[in-house]
């Protein structure tokens, strides 16, 4: 097992321990404090014994993991539990579950009381190799996705591989779309290398592991660099402004880490088209980026609603989308785009024969 990955911040230091055993120690407050979990529903069924603690607890709150319930309007059931509860400032809250459980505590945590500690148990494959450490949360608003949010890190990342066994393999793939995207930002050879391993990520555990530790080393460097997003950290969101717009398009019909798999490609067809990037890095990304979202080639992207929904990301001004799109080198970097008939017609030529299809 790895040894401790610590994360700077603006709030200080912060560790990702990994932990071979879901052991009990990964649900401890510090001493003489309450802590509150927030808990993905589906756990309980999955590890009766290894959360029998947590469960246990006096203040329990499960939530289906949906984006329905990361939104500003389950905002107030969320809030409403903590009141219940009668939660003080020098209590502590504990996110167990994904992304989703993630960005309910870290907004909670931002929010309520003005600001509470909380501690990230992250039980999915995309958790834990992208998005437990970065300070971010992000919140839903009507159809806009994750238009709302903060820059409020953990105290604490408590990582065990165990809670893997259990995903599906579209779970797993999810997760390995944001291990893809962050292999592409730190070099070419850096995705090839992960382009290899592919085949045996599902099924070898250690190998996965250390992908996953080498993730989070690629994404600790650009947070340390730009936390707040203004500059560097901005190439993270590479795949991710096609991806939400897909997902918002398609209702939630594709997971968010195969959604970012098919913004990357996308991100990489328009580079193409339009000379940004020389054909050959599209052909040589494409295959692994078409086996990951393997499954949803075929799925109907309403144009319109994809287009408005690209329309609304925060990176955005009136008449100019604010993408990542790979340079010469392939290496993603920030870019300005008309929003104009002509790049409309190049996300029409992408999805015109099912998604990945267009050439």
């Amino acid at each position: 097992m790895y040894d401790a990955l610590t994360v700077e911040s603006h709030r200080g230091p912060y560790t990702v321990s990994f932990s071979p055993r879901i052991a009990p120690d990964l649900f401890e407050a510090p001493e003489g404090r309450r802590a509150h979990f927030i808990i993905d529903e589906r756990l309980p069924g999955l590890y009766p014994r290894e959360l029998s603690g947590p469960l246990g607890s006096p203040s329990v709150l499960l939530v289906e993991a949906c984006e329905a319930n990361k939104s500003l309007e389950a905002m107030p059931r969320h809030v409403a539990h903590l009141l219940a509860k009668a939660v003080r400032r020098d209590d502590v809250l504990f996110a167990v579950g994904g992304g989703i459980i993630q960005d309910i505590a870290c907004f909670l945590s931002a929010t309520f009381l003005r600001g509470l500690d909380w501690h990230f148990v992250p039980t999915t494959l995309l958790a834990q190799a992208d998005s437990c450490i970065g300070s971010k949360s992000s919140i839903n608003a009507g159809d806009a996705k994750n238009i709302l949010g903060t820059f409020t890190p953990p105290r604490s990342v408590r990582l065990s591989p165990e809670f893997l066994r259990t995903l599906t393999d579209l779970e797993i793939r999810s997760g390995i779309g944001e291990m893809l995207k962050v292999h592409a930002i730190e070099a070419p050879g850096s995705f090839d290398r992960i382009a290899a391993d592919y085949p045996r990520l599902a099924s070898d555990r250690e190998l996965l592991l250390g992908c996953i530790r080498r993730s989070l080393d690629i994404k600790r460097r650009l947070i340390e660099l730009d936390e707040f997003d203004r500059g560097p950290r901005r190439v993270m969101n590479y795949g991710h402004t096609f991806g939400h717009a897909l997902e918002s398009a398609t209702a939630f019909a594709v997971p968010h880490g195969i959604a970012v798999t098919i913004g990357m490609d996308m991100a990489n067809f328009i580079a193409a088209r339009t000379g940004r990037m020389p054909a050959e890095h599209f052909q040589r990304m494409r295959p692994i980026l078409a086996s990951n979202y393997s499954g949803f080639e075929d799925v109907s992207v309403p144009l319109e609603a994809f287009l408005s929904a690209l329309g609304k990301d925060k990176k955005n001004t009136r008449d100019m989308l604010g993408l990542i799109l790979p340079d010469r080198d392939a290496r993603p970097c920030q870019v300005s785009v008309p929003n104009d008939p002509a790049f409309r017609e190049l996300c029409a030529e992408y999805f015109r024969d099912g998604i990945g299809r267009a050439r």
